[in-house]
């Protein structure tokens, strides 16, 4: 063997070491730091039983009427994240916040994420609340699951609060996630360096320090855990479920739409289409991106308010 050879055997034999005592360092870390983690977060809400395990939900305020918040996909703390628009909302209403299974505090579940099992899983919540009317009001995916849940339950929701809910097309039947990779992520400790390296995504939002190191607890905890892998792998198959489907026409609609670029097209035509099958149907357009209640709470909660005088 020649001596550049060997040279160049020798470097890759010394890369390759290197590579796995990296890897094997970020996984031992991960270990230790998510037991460190896990002690640092701090409880919120109560749990109530459904299907033999416990489900987290938040109840703030004491209004006459219910409000039954559900979060977007993969919200790591709906309790927390939903935080200025609960604040807002509270002193006028009773606000239950909803935290499905592998979200926020509640637990994780093996059961399939198809939306009849999470809509089930959800409404058991709110009857053990004992709460029989309410105001439903859903972020991104769970508008989607709504359309479900409210065919299914409509004698037990007196309005539908959309916050850039998602609508069935075409386009979101064929949505492929490579779920394999986000789990080598999550296990590996990759996952935990990429975002130690992005930075935290609630610095810069209207939050106090506490929540957002809160919440940047519950993102290490929540994100890419077998339950939301799950979930999306049934995300095509839900969307497919709810092609064509519509609300009840007479459940009066309030759909706030961002207002800013969206990846799909005709965003705020198909919110337009939703309002229109609805006898009292309304659609705000806000000038912010799609989690609308990070920032702009105060205009949500406003003519959330106005809306439900004018039905009235």
């Amino acid at each position: 063997m020649g001596k550049p050879l060997r040279i160049i055997l020798i470097s890759i034999g010394a890369l390759a070491t290197a590579i796995v005592l990296f890897l094997v360092t970020v996984f031992v870390a991960n270990i230790f730091l998510n037991k460190s983690d896990q002690a640092k977060i701090k409880p919120y809400g109560q749990s109530v039983s459904v299907d033999g395990k416990n489900m987290n939900v938040l109840i703030q305020g004491k209004g006459e009427e219910t409000i039954v918040l559900l979060p977007g996909y993969g919200t790591v703390a709906p309790g927390l994240d939903f935080k200025l628009l609960i604040d807002e909302l509270s002193p006028f209403y009773k606000v239950v916040t909803i935290e499905p299974f592998g979200y926020g505090l509640s637990d994780r579940t093996e059961k399939e994420r198809t939306t009849e099992n999470i809509v089930s899983e959800i409404h058991e919540a709110v009857k053990q609340l004992n709460i029989d009317r309410y105001i439903l009001m859903a972020h991104s995916i769970s508008g989607m699951y709504s359309l479900n849940y409210a065919n299914k339950y409509p004698n037990e929701i007196s309005a539908f609060v959309g916050i850039d809910n998602s609508i069935a097309t075409e386009d979101r039947t064929n949505v492929k996630i490579p779920t394999g990779k986000l789990k080598l992520l999550r296990k590996s400790g990759l996952g935990r360096l990429l975002f130690k390296t992005s930075g935290n995504p609630y610095v810069g939002l209207p939050f106090d320090d506490e929540t957002k190191e809160q919440l940047r607890l519950f993102t290490l905890r929540n994100t890419y855990n077998y339950t939301h892998l799950n979930e999306v792998e049934h995300m095509s198959s839900n969307y497919k479920g709810a092609l064509n489907s519509t609300f009840p026409k007479d459940l009066p609609l309030l759909l706030f739409v961002q207002g800013d670029d969206t990846l799909l097209k005709d965003w705020i035509s198909l919110h337009e289409e939703q309002v229109k099958n609805s006898v009292q149907g309304k659609l705000v357009k806000l000038d912010a991106g799609h989690y609308l209640h990070h920032t702009k709470s105060k205009e949500i909660a406003e003519n959330f308010k106005t809306f439900m005088k004018e039905i009235k």
